[in-house]
């Protein structure tokens, strides 16, 4: 290899040592190819901005991707064990009063069909036979009481007080849904029925349904009160206030679980939230220090004695040779053409008479500077020529 090449070589290298900047020279791109495929680790400052800022935003962000994630878990973790450590609400048996019966699984009762008209025999005839049921539970016989009440409604199904009667006999056998069938028909007739709202309330309380037990007997209280309504509510009433106390109490409790849970997750939100800002903020602060070498008095490295080199290339189809950084007012002088125009007279009296308006003129259209002092002779001329054309205008 020539031995001129091998210096310009080992010259190349020593200046890719002190600043690597230089490989960022798009050109240059097939040797940091290479390089790379030798397994070389070159610096950010050898890839051009954008390439580098691409490569460091995206570690930056697959960084913080990954951050973002483990703080998720750590939240969702956290959060997990906040629930796990939070015991679960059972609910503890509440101390009633009061005997209650197994509820009746017997066949429904015959029912009679309230769309039948009555005549006055059947309702004569229906009569008999409630008395006749009247007479068997006195006598204790509440089945036949059952049958005879029975036949009553058959023959008048339209009477609230053959269904109560009838759930009164129940009542004492102990059948509380039987009773309660037959409180519900007595009350489709007569909403009204204080017998009917004392059946079923009685009904209820057999099968500890004390709430809604009290609720019928409170209303039968109000339609008709009587002593034994009266009794039955001094047991019924204690019993549904502790349902209602130990339901008002755990409610609470479970709302009181819920608002913690939902305080929780706002929390967590807000953590998750603040930690995203914070990887944002953390990757725009390593974003920007990633960024190679800034512009301390210019461009990287500084710009001593102006633009070395000038413009290469200069501006399309102008300008070739671009701009050395000092003007050569020699060659501006000795123009010919420049000299020829300085030496017409009209020309020198226009300029000696006009040298006030002439610095207005600077002031008001500074290009007129950038053309007369601007290296290239013709600029220069260029710039002369539109000032005596403004004093031939202007000039008193």
């Amino acid at each position: 290899m020539d031995a001129a090449k091998l210096n310009e070589l080992k010259k190349f290298i020593g200046q890719c040592k002190s600043n690597p900047s230089v490989l960022s020279d798009p050109s240059l791109s097939f040797f940091r190819d290479y390089l790379e495929s030798l397994g070389a680790k070159l610096p950010s400052s050898a890839y051009s901005h954008g390439a580098a800022d691409s490569k460091s935003k995206s570690y930056v962000v697959e960084e913080s991707d990954e951050e973002l994630a483990d703080e998720g878990e750590k939240i969702n973790v956290e959060e997990e064990e906040e629930e796990e450590g939070e015991d679960e609400i059972i609910e503890s048996d509440i101390e009633l009063e009061g005997d209650t019966v197994e509820p009746d699984n017997d066949p429904p009762q015959k029912m009679g069909d309230p769309s039948v008209e009555v005549t006055d025999e059947n309702r004569d005839a229906s009569q008999l036979f409630k008395a006749k049921a009247i007479d068997a539970i006195s006598e204790g016989k509440l089945e036949e009481a059952i049958e005879n009440l029975t036949e009553a409604i058959l023959l008048n199904p339209t009477s609230a007080i053959m269904y109560g009667t009838r759930a009164s006999v129940y009542i004492k056998m102990k059948k509380p849904n039987a009773a309660i069938r037959d409180a519900n028909a007595a009350l489709e007739i007569n909403p009204d029925s204080a017998k009917g709202y004392k059946s079923r309330g009685i009904a209820r309380a057999m099968l500890g349904q004390w709430e809604d037990a009290a609720k019928d007997l409170h209303l039968a209280s109000k339609l008709d009160y009587d002593e034994e309504i009266n009794n039955v509510l001094k047991k019924v009433e204690p019993n549904a206030h502790r349902i209602e106390e130990h339901r008002r109490k755990y409610d609470r409790l479970r709302k009181e679980r819920e608002d913690r849970k939902i305080e929780r997750e706002r929390l967590r939100r807000c953590a998750q939230a603040q930690a995203t800002y914070e990887k944002a903020k953390k990757q725009e602060q390593s974003s920007s220090s990633r960024k190679p070498g800034g512009m301390p008095g210019g461009f990287p490295s500084g710009m001593p004695g102006g633009m070395p080199g000038g413009m290469p290339g200069g501006f399309p189809g102008s300008m070739p040779g671009g701009m050395p950084g000092n003007v050569d007012f020699s060659k501006i002088l000795n123009d010919p053409e420049l000299m020829a125009a300085f030496s017409d007279p009209e020309v020198m009296a226009a300029l000696q008479d006009g040298r006030q308006f002439a610095l207005l003129c600077f002031i008001s259209f500074p290009f007129l500077s950038f053309f007369i002092f601007f290296p290239s002779p013709i600029f220069g001329i260029c710039g002369v020529f539109f000032l005596c054309v403004i004093f031939m205008f202007f000039s008193p």
